[in-house]
């Protein structure tokens, strides 16, 4: 069948083969291809897509939907389906790299032929390349080389990928996977990166820019990219994209996907903003993501695990402005007071938190976690473990309007039904080292039969002799603790509580239920929930769960938004007597570091037992603030970590609420509340019967110093309450003592001027249900009996 050497000439002319047997090899040659080449495309499937193709980015945005941060995956991608992708976009895309993209088979075989002839030269195998075999590279061939052997495998991909999979698909794929510079994979992450828009938003001019880019980020961006090329400067770059800009918006027109007079509207390169760098998880960034990441978790829209795996863009409540002008007002406390060099012994393990909620809504517009969020891993805003001391009075004085007072000569049954709302004229004893009565006039005792008596700050009686009697308004002011605390016990324990449960705060930070000093704030609730409950007397009674996230969405659309849900916790008529009592302490008591000129505002200060914690929580109509202040180690391997003093710390002689606390709200306030409108709050309308208007039965007069300003006991040389902790019990009372006698059973000191631990105020312990702790007076040389009560000095 092959006649070579020819048998029918001679000479040169037999190796000369016939047109037959050249024909028949071309044929079988080219036969042979096309076998080849089938074998091949049967023996090659649709590659699964290469995961660093789609790993994404959860990315955070502020409250005014600028981006905060992308974090929580390899990449800054997140990937949006073709509907979210402007069909400028699409066709900017199409006309400048692949006109018949939509017609071809997945390759371009002029193209082919232009790589292998540079190759032949010895030049790279770049170019040729369809969108399909762009896709293709990008996301499913995990070999990037420029090899002839990857150059056939990614033909015959791509020619098999064009058959199988929808071009639309495909289109999708590749805007999703390709790089645009910046840091940013697929067009959501490079439309934020260069104009801080979605991908939906871009408009022609834009959509041709990002079409530049994708030719080569060093060369088109208009920031250049010098530390990479020097030839790659701002300006160099800038005629660059301007000139691809113009071309590809040139052939947009020419392919009928624009009209000539939407063209003439892009004419100038589109205005970008800075690169910016992509955010670490450092300063405040760490806990306000740790906070919207568990909000999603808990909303149940999103799995954690699913979380993890990225492609969320989570829009917060986050105010910017606000979180930066907390941090700073924090900040210059430290940087003012705060100095560990000069005061190792008082001013380290230092620690602050904030938070700041809309009145209105119950969105947390900023909060302050700690000084660093890869540092100081506990969110202050959020969990401290820091007892409130007397910023939980106002929840004692809404239970007393909300619910009244029990009828002494009723039993305690019916008691509970038939009670008198009580009205903030109602007087009650300011006096120092009070002995705490049941509600229907008895001794209170715990189980151990062991008798309450309750101490002032700065152990002074207040209000006016003989009997010492004040109304609640002037008791609020001064941080009366023995009024409130016999007001609690009046009401009842459990209405106190519930009443702190119905402004918002959470059961599992309501310590201390079962003892008199629950109402002076032994309970640790966070900064976050003591600002909302206090956003519930601010927005007369109505409360509304603070919230971090409005909405979740994915490529996939909006998977959760949030909804505010509110219930009304008090009447107004309760909530408005509330704030008009705490505008009071603003005005005139221990909260006036906190005023803000020309505007209303309430709030309360508070400082705890030993010094260990100190707060202020505020409000104006609009915004309600809580900042708390106390010393806790950070090193997790110091072994039974406790709260500690703060006498001496910052150069004061001890801590009050009204210091730093006060402070920094008040330098923080001063700027949140700009812009808003000044507004009033409600006038209070009448409510509630005067308590207690008659006489002491059996008053003890006795002189007594004026009374503090501030709230905190004075220190005193005897153990603090961490030391006294887990002291045993002491013995039961010997005597009994008429109500108003405050010597009865007392040495001459009085007992620890501390105040006892446990339940009488033990600050910073974490445990609910705290234990009764010893802490008597001594007898002095005259005789005076040992007295055997349990002293609580909560301010």
């Amino acid at each position: 069948m092959i006649d070579y050497p020819r048998h029918d000439r001679d000479g040169w002319q037999r190796w000369v083969p016939s047109w037959r047997l050249v024909s028949g090899l071309c044929i079988a040659f080219f036969g042979c291809l096309v076998g080849a080449a089938g074998l091949a495309y049967a023996m090659v499937s649709v590659p699964v897509i290469d995961e660093s193709a789609t790993a994404q980015n959860n990315v955070y945005y502020w409250a005014d939907n600028t981006q905060m941060v992308a974090t929580g995956g390899d990449r800054n991608r997140q990937s949006v389906n073709l509907s979210q992708i402007p069909k400028a976009m699409r066709y900017a895309v199409i006309s400048q790299e692949n006109k018949t993209f939509y017609s071809d088979s997945g390759i371009d075989p002029k193209g082919i032929a232009r790589a292998v002839f540079n190759m032949a030269k010895g030049g790279e195998t770049q170019g040729g390349s369809t969108i399909t075999q762009q896709y293709v590279k990008n996301a499913m061939l995990n070999d990037q080389s420029q090899t002839i052997s990857r150059k056939v495998k990614e033909i015959f991909v791509s020619i098999k990928v064009g058959t199988d999979v929808s071009k639309d698909d495909i289109l999708e794929g590749y805007l999703n996977s390709a790089y645009y510079g910046r840091g940013a994979y697929g067009i959501q992450a490079a439309a934020r990166a260069y104009f801080n828009v979605d991908a939906v938003d871009l408009n022609p001019g834009q959509c041709a820019f990002l079409s530049a880019v994708l030719k080569g980020a060093t060369y088109y961006d208009p920031a250049g990219s010098i530390a990479i090329d020097p030839a790659a400067t701002p300006d160099a770059n800038k005629k660059r994209a301007q000139s691809q800009m113009q071309d590809t918006l040139d052939k947009m027109v020419e392919y009928g996907h624009l009209s000539q007079a939407d063209r003439g509207k892009y004419t100038e390169l589109p205005t970008t903003q800075n690169p910016q760098s992509n955010a670490k998880l450092g300063g405040q960034i760490g806990y306000l993501v740790r906070l919207a990441k568990a909000s999603v978790v808990r909303s149940g829209a999103v799995t954690e695990q699913q979380l993890e795996k990225g492609g969320y863009s989570i829009y917060t409540t986050f105010d910017k402005k606000k979180v930066n002008e907390m941090e700073k007002a924090v900040q210059k406390v430290y940087k003012e007071k705060i100095d560990p060099k000069k005061r190792p012994e008082k001013d380290t393990h230092v620690q602050f938190g904030g938070a700041s909620i809309d009145t209105r809504t119950g969105a947390i517009k900023a909060i302050y976690g700690g000084q660093d969020a890869t540092k100081h891993f506990t969110n202050n805003a959020d969990v401290t473990g820091a007892q409130v001391g007397s910023t939980f009075k106002p929840f004692v004085l809404a239970a007393a309007m909300k619910w009244g007072v029990r009828d002494p000569d009723l039993g305690p049954v019916q008691a509970q039904d038939e009670r008198t709302v009580v009205s903030p004229k109602s007087l009650y004893s300011g006096k120092n080292d009070l002995k705490i009565n049941n509600y229907d006039g008895s001794i209170w005792e715990n189980e151990k039969g062991e008798q309450w008596r309750q101490e002032n700050d700065g152990q002074d009686d207040v209000g006016s002799p003989p009997d010492y009697k004040i109304d609640l308004r002037e008791a609020m002011r001064e941080s009366v603790n023995s009024a409130f605390v016999q007001l609690g016990m009046d009401v009842g324990l459990d209405k106190v509580k519930e009443s702190a449960e119905d402004a918002g705060l959470l059961e599992d930070s309501l310590a201390g239920a079962g003892y008199p000093s629950f109402s002076i704030g032994v309970s640790d609730p966070s900064a976050i929930r003591m600002a909302g409950a206090y956003a519930t007397f601010a927005d007369s009674g109505k409360q509304r769960e603070p919230y971090s996230v409005t909405k979740v969405t994915s490529k996939d659309g909006t998977l959760y938004t949030h909804k505010v849900e509110e219930k009304q916790a008090y009447t107004a008529k309760v909530a408005d007597n509330v704030t008009d009592v705490l505008k009071t302490v603003v005005e005139k008591g221990t909260g006036t570091n906190a005023q803000l000129p020309g505007r209303d505002v309430a709030g309360k200060t508070g400082t705890t037992d030993g010094n260990k914690s100190a707060w202020f929580v505020g409000y104006t109509p609009q915004l309600s603030t809580a900042i708390s202040m106390y010393r806790y180690p950070d090193d997790e391997t110091i072994k039974n970590r406790t709260f500690l003093e703060m006498y001496g710390t910052g150069g004061e002689k001890k801590i009050h609420g009204a210091s730093f606390p006060s402070t920094i709200w008040q330098d923080y306030m001063s700027d949140a509340v700009k812009g808003m409108k000044a507004e009033k709050f409600p006038k209070p309308e009448p409510i509630g019967e005067v308590i207690n208007d008659t006489p002491s039965p059996t008053p003890t007069p006795s002189p007594s110093p004026s009374a503090s300003e501030t709230e905190e006991v004075s220190p005193s040389p005897t153990p603090s309450p961490s030391d006294t902790q887990n002291s045993p019990s002491p013995p039961a009372p010997t005597e009994s003592c008429d109500f108003w006698d405050i010597n009865c059973g007392n040495g001459n000191n009085g007992g620890n001027d501390n105040g006892g631990n446990g339940p009488g105020g033990s600050e910073g312990s974490q445990s609910p249900s705290p234990s009764a702790t010893e802490t008597v007076g001594e007898g002095d040389s005259s005789g005076n009996s040992r007295g055997n009560t349990i002293w609580g000095a909560n301010g």
